[in-house]
């Protein structure tokens, strides 16, 4: 019964986008076809950038149990070490252009951003996480704590303003085809994506530390009567998550903005994709991801014009649905 509810809804919603969506930004399929595509890539896109943040999130509780309330700081750290660093090789304290940005000083960036979001990630497993494992209201608090430290740091040092990313300016363009034109860097962030997932998937699947790793998922106990350190792995799956965290923060303050809040917003990402998805699986990092990139670009775009600015509800709507289908998520299994 749940299941044919379900095909009836999604058969009503491709009704609405295919034949009836007059009056919404977008405009029905058959009408705006053009339109549609362009929904249909931010979501993708968008899904690309909720993956990356998220699978970080993922992969330190899949293993450790740790719900890391502080990832979303580590994101906005990242973009903004990055910003830092991209105004250093530039040499400009100011606002930059694209055209004064090559493809290294983009790329360079991106990997110090990743170094250092992913240190504060392993400093903060080693010295405050690892004496408190398996006692959840401890780490949970702890993790806040540094949030919010982190958080009012930022604030301090980079002020309230947002500021921006600029992409290198050999991206910063569309792709025209025929008639229909597309941001190459959304384009870039879903190739990103791909690579980071493809990545992932041979590390956890392909190497021996990715097998420890998936064991530990599994049995913990059993991992550390076979004699391995398992604190060496939980060191390295921290390490790795927050690195991904860093990542996200400097593809996401390139295709927006960086400014205080941001933090929470991605955050909240995370934990919805993860919930959705299913905790502690990267094939359910995927699939939340693109679930909720669907809703995020979607809703907006095929509501009512005078009635977008609920749009943000589906979001919720979406994760009522999956966990009154599956309470585990998607991929998830109970413990």
């Amino acid at each position: 019964m749940g299941l044919g509810i379900g095909l009836l809804l999604l058969a009503l919603i491709a009704a609405w986008v295919l034949v009836l969506a007059t009056g919404t930004p977008a405009g029905p399929l058959i009408h705006e076809p053009r339109d549609f595509l362009s929904t249909l890539l931010n979501a993708l896109t968008i899904a690309g950038l909720y993956f990356i943040v998220a699978a970080g999130f993922t992969l330190v509780f899949g293993l450790m149990r740790v719900v890391n309330l502080a990832h979303g700081s580590f994101f906005l750290l990242g973009g903004y070490a990055a910003l830092e660093f991209q105004r250093f090789m530039v040499g400009k304290s100011g606002n930059i252009s694209s055209s004064e940005v090559s493809a290294l000083r983009w790329l360079v960036p991106l990997a110090l951003a990743a170094a250092v979001a992913g240190i504060i990630g392993l400093i903060t497993q080693q010295v405050f996480l690892r004496w408190f494992q398996g006692q959840d209201m401890r780490e949970t608090l702890i993790t806040i704590a540094i949030s919010v430290i982190l958080a009012d740091q930022m604030l301090t040092h980079f002020g309230g303003l947002a500021k921006d990313i600029r992409w290198p300016g050999v991206l910063d363009h569309f792709l025209i085809v025929f008639d229909f034109r597309y941001s190459v860097p959304r384009l870039f962030m879903l190739f990103t994506a791909i690579v980071v997932g493809v990545l992932l998937w041979l590390w956890l699947h392909k190497t021996r530390t990715g097998m420890v790793i998936r064991a530990g998922v599994d049995d913990t106990a059993m991992v550390q009567a076979l004699g391995i350190n398992v604190q060496v792995v939980f060191a390295l799956a921290f390490l790795v998550g927050s690195a991904l965290a860093g990542i996200g923060g400097v593809m996401g303050g390139s295709f927006a903005s960086l400014a205080p809040g941001v933090d929470g917003q991605w955050l909240l990402n995370s934990i919805i994709v993860v919930i959705v998805g299913g905790m502690g699986s990267l094939v359910g990092a995927m699939a939340g991801s693109l679930l909720l990139g669907l809703v995020t670009a979607f809703a907006p775009a095929y509501l009512p014009a005078d009635f977008t600015h609920y749009s943000v509800i589906f979001t919720f709507v979406l994760l009522a649905a999956v966990l009154a289908w599956r309470p585990y998520g998607l991929f998830g299994r109970p413990e």
